[in-house]
């Protein structure tokens, strides 16, 4: 059995968080665009089409009382993105089919909120909407999000992405995040698989640790099929700004990478490595639709099985966990269809061992001997990384990555 050890950064490391998008100050109630709108409107349908949820019951939970529940959501951005608050938007709305929710009378969206004062109005707005329990999506928010539940200690907070709940005091403000690493190696398996050049580029946000760990997964799936790999990283230093994205990825591409993985939320990536006939790995939902030509993967989420879970323990009269955090085992983390007619030969199989041997052992992505790329010890022969709850903390850029400026 292998020795695992569990590596706690100081928080103070800890200020990473998963691909939020820096949206613009105004709020919106809805979906943006026509396949967005149908979308909810076929959700607001099918919670209608839900006769114990109009009565005060919900038949899909059994006996658990929802209808007296009222949700809010504060986001960075809105699902115009087609990354990060997309993804969170349909696990939103997924939610609400499966608890039998009203989503008209019963949820909130605060879209394109600042990580600024303006999420303290937007949570307190919430609040006097009478929302029960709110859910905050962005890293920037936690500090906002502990001044407004020291106030309301009858609402329930939950912060994806944010490390400060469980010294905070607060029985009513939680963390949420997921083991996203795992689907990052299985996404990067395709990529090790369809080089040519055996040199990814990878476009980051951030140099933060919930990215630096999910490129390194990336480039550990990639390396674990292709020993002769090496991978480029360039930083946009901002969470959504697809013309910086599309700059980025297209001075990778001249620097020899035939194959660009991401953490922003945009899809000006995808849309740049199609034009320049290179591919693409993408992240948070599924983009073969914007770039069908060479879009292989992504790493995709499903917040609808943490947001349930939530919202059933406030209608149960229950605890949420201070610190909650799930893989590919719980279905929280995977990664989206293969591009078939795209990717290499093989991918398939050896994505399908990767993912038996994360489901069926103690082997984790982040298992040693693992240098940086300075030659120093990140993990030990033996050993393995296991990430804490909530927020990421692997900060180590490892031995075969480039960061470039």
């Amino acid at each position: 059995m292998k020795k695992v050890v569990s590596v706690f950064l100081s928080f103070a490391m800890i200020f990473g968080l998963a691909a939020c998008g820096s949206g613009n100050s105004e709020t919106t109630a809805a979906p943006t665009t026509a396949a967005e709108t149908t979308a909810a409107s076929e959700t607001t349908a099918a919670t209608k089409d839900t006769t114990a949820a109009a009565e005060g019951t919900t038949a899909a939970a059994g006996d658990v009382d929802y209808s007296q529940l009222k949700i809010g959501f504060v986001h960075i951005s809105d699902p115009s993105d087609k990354g990060y608050t997309y993804n969170h938007n349909l696990g939103t709305e997924k939610m609400a089919k499966e608890l039998g929710l009203d989503a008209d009378t019963q949820i909130i969206n605060k879209f394109n909120i600042k990580e600024d004062a303006e999420c303290g109005t937007a949570l307190r707005e919430l609040v006097d909407a009478g929302c029960n329990i709110i859910f905050a999506t962005s890293f920037g928010f936690e500090n906002y999000v502990l001044e407004v539940a020291k106030e309301y200690p009858d609402v329930q907070f939950c912060h994806a992405t944010g490390y400060q709940a469980a010294t905070s005091g607060l029985s009513n403000v939680h963390n949420y995040f997921g083991e996203i690493h795992q689907a990052r190696y299985l996404s990067g398996i395709a990529a090790g698989l369809k080089t040519s050049t055996n040199k990814l580029g990878y476009v980051a946000a951030m140099a933060t640790p919930e990215v630096i760990s999910g490129y390194d997964a990336f480039y550990l799936g990639a390396k674990s099929v292709n020993p002769d790999v090496t991978m480029e990283v360039m930083y946009t230093n901002s969470w959504n700004d697809p013309t910086k994205e599309a700059q980025v990825a297209k001075a990778l591409i001249d620097d020899g990478c035939d194959v660009i993985g991401q953490h922003c939320d945009s899809t000006a990536a995808a849309s740049t490595a199609e034009q320049n006939g290179v591919f693409h790995v993408g992240y948070n939902s599924d983009m073969r639709e914007a770039a069908p030509k060479a879009s292989l993967t992504s790493a995709i989420w499903d917040w609808s099985i943490y947001l349930e879970y939530a919202v059933t323990c406030v209608a149960k009269g229950e605890a949420i966990d201070v610190d909650w955090s799930k893989g590919l085992k719980d279905g929280v983390c995977d990664i989206s269809p293969l591009n078939e007619s795209i990717v290499a030969d093989g991918t398939k199989d050896a994505i399908d061992a990767a993912r038996e041997k994360l489901l069926t052992t103690d082997w984790d992505v982040f298992t040693g001997p693992l240098n940086d790329n300075e030659g120093n010890v990140a993990v030990p022969d033996g050993e393995t990384f296991k990430e804490p709850a909530s927020a990421p903390s692997f900060n180590f850029i490892l031995e075969g990555i480039t960061v470039k400026e």
